[in-house]
């Protein structure tokens, strides 16, 4: 083993949900610092087959079959096992599908515009549409993303998320300040479609909390 991956646990966080599953799927840290090297060394991919889009805050989905050009999008599904998908975050929630019927997987990014526009949901939809996904067969894994306790909001951002989401705990009003929580509004959201509540995986960490082992845009400042 190479000195960078001697310590596997620092630069990977792997969701619990996904063991025994015909799937592998993980988060990294910031120790990782983008090595797709290392990342397709240790998904046992070529480097060439990773694939993440290029995000913009949108509801796009692709759907990834022959063509694995980069194209703009926030979430990804396929059916292919020769490819390993992925999302960029930086305070945004990463969020991980697996459907163990059909092997089908997706990967999504939700910042609080995703989430506003239905990102999650949506890709949920997509699996069903494209591939025949029942809610109930899919698993999601939802990454460290920054939390309620540091993630002030405007009211119109609020606003914009319960349209969509409904009433819940995912969010706060403290001294006149409002606090969204993504994990917990996404969770309502994966709820929304059918799947199961025993079927999600949280992340236990919030990136503005631990900017030391996560990239956090709110931390330093949008750098």
């Amino acid at each position: 083993m190479k000195k960078d991956e001697a310590n596997i646990n620092s630069l990977f966080i792997f969701p619990t949900l996904f063991e025994g599953l015909n799937v592998q799927g993980f988060f990294t840290t910031k120790a990782v610092n983008g090595d797709l090297e290392l990342i397709s060394r240790l998904a046992g991919v070529e480097a060439s087959n990773l694939y993440h889009p290029i995000q913009r805050h949108t509801d796009r989905i692709i759907v990834l079959a022959d063509n694995i050009e980069r194209k703009i999008a926030d979430a990804v599904i396929t059916l292919r096992t020769d490819v390993f998908i992925g999302v960029d975050v930086a305070d945004c929630l990463p969020i991980l599908l697996y459907d163990k019927r059909l092997n089908a997987v997706g990967a999504v990014h939700a910042g609080w515009r995703g989430t506003a526009g239905m990102i999650l949901q949506k890709t949920i939809m997509k699996m069903s549409e494209d591939f025949g996904s029942t809610p109930t067969d899919i698993f999601a894994a939802m990454g460290p993303a920054i939390r309620g306790c540091c993630y002030e909001v405007g009211s119109e951002v609020i606003e914009a998320v319960e349209k969509v989401t409904g009433s819940g705990n995912y969010y706060k009003q403290k001294e006149g300040k409002f606090f969204l929580d993504l994990q917990s509004a996404n969770v309502n959201q994966a709820l929304s479609q059918g799947i199961r509540r025993s079927n999600i995986w949280l992340s236990e960490y919030c990136t503005f909390c631990h900017p030391e082992k996560f990239y956090s845009y709110r931390y330093t400042k949008g750098k």
